[in-house]
């Protein structure tokens, strides 16, 4: 049996040095979690000891050049990449998606099919929308069971054709923290003969990943979603970033993984991002897992028990990540979530850019819902405080 014990003790919220000042209460962490000692640490360390550009012919670069390499192989150790995948890292996951699509509907034609959800962030949908219309291919929308805000799997399999050049879904709506059958997303996309396209942004802070278990062809986050900086993270099959030309400068690598980072990438950024997957590993992910799993549960029956307040999505918790979208009767999200805000409280309100989602659930027009999302550092005692302010502004 999994250990659930609390994990927000004083010894790690200590840990984060954001957590210091008790009179914040984090629960905006869907939009980006605190960053952890060690990934502070390793960036301050990389800026005053390693600061250089790539492959110069001396101390401080050859040390960059060492540090990304080790990077890479951290990071694509923790997302089960092994020996057919490779770590490309960009400014963030909507950045990163922009330039695989771009690159990948280099041939595309009117014959071509792409299918994207209903679910997704707009990071997910957008910039395949706009390469298939470049090439004048069709976008196909995978529809979604509004009750459970997940996937229709179904529909996804119906929607994909002998045309269809690939497949983009979410792994966890950012827009309602449910969780998404992703293996048979992945299975009828392969089946199909389509390249997928997982966004792992709302899932990585909160479950395992084994690319090479999935099977999927490309899987991106971002990891300031799992205490590091704003640094993005796509893990690809080699094949395909060797198949695939990038859009890029012409003095620039021509071997991938380099080939697909445009630029100078963010070095402290990638430092700290190794640095923020050590953490994880250390402290692992299944307690981290099992702990969430209650302050989830924490979350959904309190906010249920308060007159007026609507949650969306499914409350099954083995289908769920710690996020949850809600509204209360006669408030308007913005509204609640500036009450909890001057209450020390920090939750999102809106779209956060699960556009599709909002107008299908008739929350668009409306000021979308509000958002509360906890992580492995708060505790039972923070969700208390913001159950009863909700409690107070539902009143």
């Amino acid at each position: 049996m999994l250990d659930a014990s609390p994990l927000a003790s004083e010894a790690l919220r200590a840990q984060f040095p954001a957590l210091a000042d008790g009179g914040r209460v984090y629960l905006d962490n869907p939009g980006g979690t605190q960053v952890h000692r060690s990934v502070v640490e390793a960036v301050t360390g990389y800026l005053v000891d390693t600061n250089a550009n790539l492959g110069g012919p001396f101390e401080t670069s050859r040390a960059s050049d060492e540090m990304l390499e080790r990077a890479r192989a951290e990071v694509g150790a923790f997302f089960g990449a092994g020996d057919k995948y490779q770590v490309v890292f960009g400014a963030n996951m909507t950045t990163l998606t922009m330039h695989v699509a771009r690159s990948l509907s280099r041939d595309w034609s009117g014959a071509d099919d792409v299918l994207v959800t209903g679910l997704d962030h707009d990071g997910n949908v957008a910039p395949w929308m706009l390469a298939a219309h470049d090439h004048g291919a069709r976008v196909l929308q995978a529809g979604i069971d509004l009750d459970r805000c997940l996937i229709d799997v179904d529909d996804f399999a119906a929607k994909l054709t002998a045309h269809t050049r690939v497949a983009a879904f979410g792994w966890a709506s950012n827009g309602a923290g449910t969780v998404n059958d992703v293996a048979a997303l992945v299975a009828h996309t392969r089946e199909a003969g389509a390249l997928s396209y997982v966004d792992a942004v709302q899932y990585a802070p909160h479950g395992t990943i084994d690319v090479s278990a999935l099977g999927c062809d490309f899987l991106v986050c971002s990891a300031y979603k799992f205490f590091g900086p704003h640094v993005g993270v796509l893990v690809a099959r080699r094949e395909l970033l060797e198949r695939f030309k990038p859009y890029k400068v012409r003095p620039a690598a021509n071997e991938p993984p380099s080939s697909w980072e445009t630029g100078t990438i963010n070095l402290e950024g990638i430092a700290g991002t190794a640095a923020a997957v050590r953490y994880m590993q250390q402290l692992g992910m299944e307690r981290m897992v099992a702990y969430e799993t209650r302050l989830t549960e924490r979350l959904l029956d309190g906010l249920g028990s308060i007159a007026g307040v609507t949650v969306y999505g499914t409350t099954e918790l083995h289908r769920r990540v710690p996020t949850v979208t809600f509204n209360v009767a006669g408030r308007a999200p913005a509204d609640v979530a500036a009450y909890l805000g001057d209450h020390g409280v920090f939750v999102w309100d809106g779209n956060y850019y699960a556009y599709e989602l909002m107008q299908r659930l008739g929350l668009e027009d409306t000021g979308g819902a509000v958002r509360v999302g906890a992580a492995h550092y708060n505790t039972f005692e923070e969700i208390d405080r913001f159950l009863e302010l909700v409690a107070a502004v539902s009143g």
